[in-house]
């Protein structure tokens, strides 16, 4: 399944979860969710805020969170 219309970004999580469900050959999977959310929200953060010029307020904004949550966010992560 990959409708014409989705994303660039879309389709590269779509065919890396498709390989990582190759990978396991017949293994459970556990924390998929998580996983994903935790490999592709470091480099967002990190990309963003370099965007923004390391204006955390600019760069909360450009992510449409609260400037708290991007601070608590980057400290989950380890971004100075």
């Amino acid at each position: 399944m990959n409708p014409k219309n989705e994303s660039e970004l879309a389709a590269c999580v779509r065919k890396v979860l498709a390989q990582y469900f190759r990978d396991l050959d017949g293994e459970t999977a556990s924390n998929v969710y998580d996983m994903v959310i935790q490999c592709a929200e470091k480099p967002c953060l990190e990309i963003v805020l370099d965007k923004a010029g390391g204006n955390q307020s600019r760069a909360a904004d450009m992510l449409g969170i609260n400037r708290n949550t991007l601070r608590k966010k980057m400290q989950q992560h380890n971004i100075k």
